[in-house]
């Protein structure tokens, strides 16, 4: 499985926490890009939602921002990069 998740604005947020919360399981480790506002607002309701999904098993998420180059119809445009570990 794909550590990496890629949001935009118009992705679901219980979607991308399903998601992150199975990498989480697995791996313990997983990143999210965002570009823009929206996305970017939509990745941390994703992570607000996916510690509803952790915290029942006693662990937690943390998230540690950092930027990031993307290729996006190739054009180099920064990205925000999200990496979320299991507590």
């Amino acid at each position: 499985m794909n550590k990496l998740l890629k949001v935009s604005a118009k992705s679901n947020p219980n979607s991308v926490a399903g998601a992150l919360a199975n990498v989480l399981r697995e791996h313990k480790y997983a990143e999210i890009q965002a570009v823009g506002a929206g996305a970017l607002n939509q990745a941390i309701k994703s992570i607000a939602i996916v510690r509803g999904f952790i915290a029942p098993s006693g662990s937690d998420v943390y998230c540690i921002p950092a930027f990031a180059n993307a290729l996006i119809n190739g054009e180099n445009k920064t990205a925000i990069k999200l990496i979320i570990k299991l507590n």
